[in-house]
């Protein structure tokens, strides 16, 4: 099992030399990712300073040179595909492979696409979401594309750089469970990064949930079965790395492959560089 930093992109960590503090903690404390959220307007953090994701991730892939890096997660329905692709894979390049692409349809649905005008159509960004998925994997072969989607034109274009990793970063699918949609979606793809609606965000969920996910997932994968397949859990665990095992080891023989390390949401220390800091010091926790 694996096991990630996640800090939001807003309050302390808008600041891009915070996130590089962080991951350089991590780092050092033996973690083996950071991701960070992707948000441009989220009310119930409103007033509070708000970075870009792709800024705050360079800043990291700067200051470290093997943990993993990533969003939790893009709202890829948000962004032109071009303009994801360039960013994703510049990161790549940058961090020498690092990256993991996370991507969903993000939320809360009417701040970050209703505040500015744009469609607040699930089924529309869910369309966008997967036709820009299917770009963004053409584009980051490096190689010519030409598309006429019901969303998305591309007509003899070919970005450059091609990403590091071959034949792409890995893409996880976020989403709630038990909703079946968002899993079928992530069963096409290398990973799912779901909620899961009786355990929101800081809280591990029930191992028996995910075991039902992967049972459902699996039987989505027709094909796929011989590649890996992430499944990404978190929730909020003490500095006493020893503590969580009780927690933590159930998820990963119902098949979790990451825990993802998580303040409570909401919660007073989401945002807060100090008691982030103080738990990455302590290091990820210990099942064995």
């Amino acid at each position: 099992m694996r096991f990630s930093i996640n800090v939001p992109n807003f309050g302390d960590f808008a600041d891009p030399r915070n996130v590089a503090t962080v991951a350089a903690a991590a780092e050092e404390a033996g973690w083996d990712g950071l991701f960070v959220w992707d948000h441009v307007h989220y009310r119930e953090y409103a007033g509070r300073p708000f970075g870009d994701a792709w800024m705050l991730l360079t800043a990291a892939a700067l200051a470290t040179s093997r943990i993993r890096l990533g969003t939790l997660l893009t709202p890829v329905a948000r962004y032109r595909p071009q303009q994801l692709a360039r960013q994703v894979a510049t990161l790549d390049n940058l961090s020498a492979g690092r990256v993991i692409f996370a991507a969903g349809l993000g939320g809360p649905v009417e701040d970050e696409y209703g505040s500015f005008g744009d469609s607040t159509d699930r089924r529309v960004l869910a369309e966008r979401l997967d036709e820009g998925l299917e770009l963004l994997g053409r584009f980051w072969t490096g190689e010519t594309v030409d598309h006429h989607g019901q969303h998305y034109q591309a007509r003899n274009v070919s970005l450059q750089p091609a990403t590091v990793q071959r034949p792409r970063p890995p893409v996880w699918i976020g989403g709630f469970w038990p909703n079946r949609p968002p899993m079928r979606r992530a069963a096409r793809w290398d990973g799912a990064v779901p909620l899961f609606k009786n355990a929101l965000h800081g809280h591990a969920p029930d191992p028996k949930d995910v075991r039902e996910l992967l049972t459902y997932v699996h039987s989505q994968r027709e094909g796929n079965t011989q590649h890996p397949f992430d499944l990404v859990v978190g929730g909020a665990t003490p500095p006493d790395t020893t503590k969580p095992k009780d927690v933590i080891a159930p998820l990963r023989d119902a098949g979790a492959t990451w825990w993802d390390e998580r303040q409570l949401d909401p919660g007073p220390d989401v945002d807060r560089l100090t008691p982030v800091l103080r738990r990455i010091e302590a290091g990820p926790p210990v099942l064995d």
